[in-house]
């Protein structure tokens, strides 16, 4: 794809990263969770408004494969856009709280695994790959609802997917930002984190792409 398009990709990678460290770290803080869920629907309408044509996401670059929207190559040079702009979030969001006097970008800092994953390793999975189907499938579902209204019920299912699931795994389902948000965990137990935040989370979306072709698109 062209530069500039590539660029706009990393550029709202890092940018969906980058809020979702700070808003991370404002989960820890009162009031919970109602106040961090607020935010999270807010942010999400505001990167749904400023980020039109990106998808964020590797799930959302592999569903526009298998659906046929990008080739296999586009979509690699999509996928390493995204990798970029997660890399450059995580770096960038530390250098920032290394110059914060705040006790809690201290402590984030200095934290090594946040260790997100608080049921089993099976649960977990299971989740994310839950989750990112439902997502998948209702960004397909909603394709052709005005795009105002379009991002207002993104938010509100974002928000509710948290809510059911944030205090579990985080309720990431988008392996680039899993990636930005616990690099460390992916060095410290590599395949049980792939396992959940990268696998889980494409597996799902490969089980949508199927069942949207042979069934669902028949239906809706």
């Amino acid at each position: 794809p062209p530069a500039h398009a590539l660029l706009l990709e990393a550029l709202g990678t890092f940018q969906v990263c980058a809020c979702t460290h700070e808003l991370r770290l404002l989960a820890d803080t009162p009031p919970q969770p109602y106040g961090v869920l607020g935010l999270a629907y807010v942010l999400t309408v505001l990167h749904g408004l400023t980020l039109v044509g990106c998808t964020c996401n590797p799930c959302g670059t592999l569903q526009h494969v298998l659906g046929g929207g990008l080739t296999a190559r586009r979509g690699a040079l999509q996928l390493g856009a995204q990798v970029a702009g997660a890399g450059l979030a995580r770096a960038y969001m530390h250098s920032l709280w290394g110059s914060s006097s705040s006790v809690a970008h201290a402590r984030a800092l200095a934290e090594g695994c946040a260790h997100p994953i608080r049921t089993t390793g099976t649960q977990a999975f299971c989740i994310e790959l839950l989750f990112s189907a439902v997502f998948q499938l209702t960004l397909l579902h909603i394709e052709s609802v005005r795009p105002r209204l379009r991002v207002h019920l993104v938010a509100l299912l974002i928000t509710l997917l948290v809510y059911g699931g944030g205090n579990l795994t985080g309720a990431i389902f988008n392996p680039a930002l899993a990636f930005s948000l616990h690099t460390n965990c992916f060095h410290e137990e590599f395949w049980e984190y792939s396992l959940v935040y990268w696998i889980a989370p494409l597996l799902g979306t490969v089980f949508v792409a199927i069942v949207w072709d042979e069934i669902l698109h028949l239906i809706f």
